[in-house]
């Protein structure tokens, strides 16, 4: 993505404040965020960690609505229940213990981190998007230098493709895809979609990983997908912008009237 900025010639921040903010989010949604999440996978099974580490859409209504005054409905907050209850029962077979503390400070670091890029409105999203990728990440190689020491890596076909597949889509192109997104989008009906990710991740433990989920988890994903359709069905998105545009407006912006001719060639609204 710094490549991709460098060569659009995209706008780069040049006050020390906006840096400031960059390095804030890069801390938060790379450093802290990557470290719980890998962590927390290494504690549980790939299902249970991916549930966990991804409760955003619940841990993020109470500030969207303080710091943005984003209403929540009654619709809303009972698809949350659901999906908050779905949860839940998905946990409950890979128990307690650091895997489901660091995936749940997963989850909330990336929360603060959508909070945060709305903040940044203002700033070109792929340079953002690159810029805390590289800080948070070098801070992150940092400490695993210093915890793990230098690591051991068998440069192989397959763990080329793994590396390139986790760093530029499952990675780059999805925050990518996120913060434009977060800045447009009503963010209780936007991280509703998270609930997905534990449903991917329980099928992917299944298929590739050899996984067997008990009926709690089968249960539990039940919830999840029900909470998701009472969540979506009939929502509105009164901010959302055209698919694909990479300098969107932020989240208080609504296209202008169109214009109509008015007598003796004036105009009006």
């Amino acid at each position: 993505m710094a490549l991709v900025a460098l060569f659009q010639r995209r706008q780069i921040p040049s006050s020390f404040t906006a840096w400031a903010k960059i390095t804030a989010l890069g801390l938060v949604n790379v450093t802290f965020a990557f470290a719980a999440m890998f962590a927390g996978v290494a504690g549980l099974s790939t299902g249970v960690a991916a549930v966990l580490a991804n409760a955003q859409p619940l841990l993020i209504l109470l500030p969207a609505w303080w710091l943005f005054g984003e209403r929540i409905t009654a619709r809303t907050g009972l698809a949350l229940g659901t999906g908050f209850a779905g949860l839940l029962i998905v946990s409950i077979p890979g128990g307690g213990g650091s895997g489901a503390l660091l995936s749940l400070l997963a989850a909330a670091a990336v929360t603060a981190g959508t909070l945060m890029v709305r903040g940044l409105a203002d700033l070109d999203v792929v340079v953002l998007s690159a810029a805390h990728f590289l800080i948070g990440g070098l801070v992150l190689a940092g400490v695993a230098l210093t915890v793990e020491g230098p690591p051991a890596i068998n440069w192989t076909p397959r763990f080329v493709i793994v590396l390139a597949f986790l760093g530029l889509v499952a990675t780059a192109a999805t925050t990518l895809a996120w913060f434009v997104e977060a800045q447009r989008s009503r963010l209780s009906s936007l991280t509703v979609w998270m609930f997905l990710i534990p449903v991917f991740g329980l099928l992917i433990g299944i298929v590739v990983l050899g996984e067997r989920p008990t009926a709690w988890a089968g249960a539990g994903i039940a919830l999840v997908l029900a909470s998701m359709w009472v969540a979506l069905t009939k929502q509105p998105f009164p901010h959302a912008g055209p698919p694909g545009h990479l300098n969107s407006p932020g989240p208080d912006y609504s296209p202008p009237a169109a214009k109509r001719a008015g007598p003796r060639g004036t105009t009006r609204r």
